[in-house]
């Protein structure tokens, strides 16, 4: 059986570290297969690491890439890609919200040869509010709609993908990444793996409704220009509204000698309109801020310390 790489990216996760350690370990064990864990610490506050070094000094399938700082679960995935060394490649959180048992499953759809990824979407959304599952879903119906990312409805990022999937995955390598909008973009023929919603063994989830808005808002800037659309033809409409609106003043003013009275109404459309060019400017604006960070060309993440011999970073 060919080597599988694990890539699980770590932000303050002391609790659940030893326990998702634990179970994937028997479950890889008994699929009596190679493999490697690459635990990604993304700049934890707590002792993340120091329980990482424990486990990798008793087992040599353990490699490890502690970063300088925080720098996102973004930039954790792409370290893991850049570094992973198995012909399978998965992503998995340590939370145990990604279900090891399903790992056989997985490898047998993939030693089938009809998939280049075996990706898992959750059927149900248990244990969340009903406010985050309503945005959510619309969020996957919006972005399916305006982009050409292909993302399902559910989609987690635990996915198991051959070696020539994640080669190109790590040659996308813009700064602003969204993870599931480039494994969508870059195709491949992927199977969805339906599964019941798993909730957290401990600990606390890092990703506020706040976080997850703005997420979903950097995943439509990066995959699809309907927004810059959307300021454009706003900029048309009203612009053909104030042209027949000057027409009707100035005929009324011919025909009847009547001035236009209303100084409340001048200055609500006064106040609609200039709110209205200052929402299409932010929408500008998050694009130029786009560009102007991939023009920085700064480094995706920066590693302080790791027990693999040589780190790989590709900008």
């Amino acid at each position: 059986m060919k080597k599988i790489s694990l890539i699980i990216p770590c932000y303050n996760e002391q609790e659940t570290v030893p326990l998702f350690y634990a179970e994937t370990s028997r479950v890889l064990n008994d699929m009596d297969c190679e493999y490697e864990f690459v635990f990604v610490n993304d700049g934890s506050a707590d002792d993340t690491l120091k329980i990482i070094k424990e486990l990798a000094e008793t087992d040599e399938h353990i490699t490890y890439l502690s970063f300088s700082r925080n720098f996102g679960k973004e930039a954790a995935m792409y370290a893991g890609f850049c570094n992973a060394d198995g012909d399978y490649v998965a992503v998995m959180d340590a939370d145990m919200q990604d279900p090891p048992a399903l790992l056989p499953q997985m490898v047998e759809l993939l030693e089938g040869g009809e998939y280049d990824s075996v990706a898992t979407r959750r059927v149900s959304r248990k244990g969340e509010s009903p406010v985050r599952s309503w945005f959510a879903r619309r969020f996957y119906r919006l972005i399916n709609r305006i982009s050409d990312a292909d993302i399902v409805d559910g989609a987690r990022d635990f996915r198991l993908m051959r070696r020539e999937m994640v080669d190109a995955i790590v040659e996308m390598s813009e700064y602003n990444r969204f993870s599931k909008g480039i494994f969508g973009w870059i195709g491949f023929r992927t199977y969805w793996l339906p599964y019941e919603n798993v909730e957290r063994v401990a600990g606390e989830t890092k990703w506020s409704f706040w976080k997850l808005v703005k997420y979903a808002i950097d995943g439509i800037i990066n995959f699809s220009q309907a927004p810059l659309s959307i300021a454009s033809w706003g900029g048309i409409v009203m612009t053909l509204v104030a042209f027949l609106y000057m027409i009707v003043t100035f005929v009324r003013r011919l025909l009847f000698g009547n001035p236009v009275a209303g100084w409340a109404s001048t200055i609500c459309i006064i106040m609609f309109i200039g709110g209205l060019q200052l929402f299409c400017l932010g929408i500008m604006g998050q694009y130029i801020a786009k560009i102007y960070m991939e023009t920085k060309n700064r480094p995706h993440y920066i590693i302080s310390e790791s027990n693999k011999k040589e780190t790989k970073k590709i900008k």
